[in-house]
């Protein structure tokens, strides 16, 4: 199977999920990049059922309003007392403790904030995104724009090479910066110690609060992993 069949393939499981464990009327989240993009193309034979949905990106936000599916504000979803079952979104990287590394669309903050409000988070990833050690891929990390250069020069004394994603600018009206050479062996650990630089908003590892579900794509299916 090509890599499109295998995203399409687990972005079919993932609405096949939303189906079997999310009751008809709830709210659901949905994350940010291609895999994102092909589950919210599913969830557009069962908008009916959906009680609404959070995004995490314009770009979601965008997609799931143009198939008439309502998206909520979060702020306005927390006030009321409301519920948010289960968050659906994609990996740059993931291990078997389910611990990512995410943000390959500048999407991660507000990824990482619809997550946290979640009961359950379910990754969704074709095979190659399964790695043992996370770092190959450039963690992001995304920065307040007067500071990038001393986060820049932070990230640097812990080893990595720092590079700024030229031309781009979050939702959030922010930079990104990817930090590339590391090989993180205590996700949990790095990410609260990235979190304390001044000036960062918030990196790309998802390891205090990981993925609940993986679903993960094969040549031989969809495997599910559970946390």
């Amino acid at each position: 199977m090509t890599q499109d069949e295998l995203k399409q393939a687990v972005a079919r499981a993932a609405r096949d999920y939303v189906v079997s464990h999310v009751p008809e009327g709830a709210i659901v989240g949905v994350g940010t990049g291609s895999t994102a993009n092909l589950f919210i193309d599913e969830l557009a034979a069962i908008k009916g059922r959906l009680g609404g949905t959070v995004a995490s990106s314009e770009a979601s936000k965008k997609r799931l309003e143009g198939y008439g599916i309502e998206v909520l504000e979060l702020n306005a979803v927390v006030e009321a007392g409301r519920e948010i079952p289960v968050y659906v979104d994609g990996a740059d990287e993931i291990t078997a403790r389910l611990e990512m590394i995410k943000g390959g669309g500048a999407a991660l903050t507000r990824e990482k904030i619809v997550a946290a409000v979640a009961k359950t988070f379910v990754c969704v990833c074709d095979q190659s995104k399964l790695v043992q050690t996370l770092g190959t891929f450039p963690l992001p990390i995304e920065v307040i724009p007067m500071a990038c250069a001393q986060v820049a020069r932070a990230l640097g004394k812990l080893g990595g090479q720092p590079k700024l994603r030229a031309g781009v600018v979050t939702d959030n009206g922010n930079a990104i910066i990817d930090v590339h050479g590391l090989s993180i062996t205590d996700p949990a650990g790095l990410e609260t110690e990235l979190n304390q630089i001044v000036g960062v908003v918030t990196n790309g590892l998802f390891a205090r609060r990981g993925a609940d579900v993986l679903l993960l794509a094969t040549a031989e299916g969809v495997r599910t992993m559970t946390r």
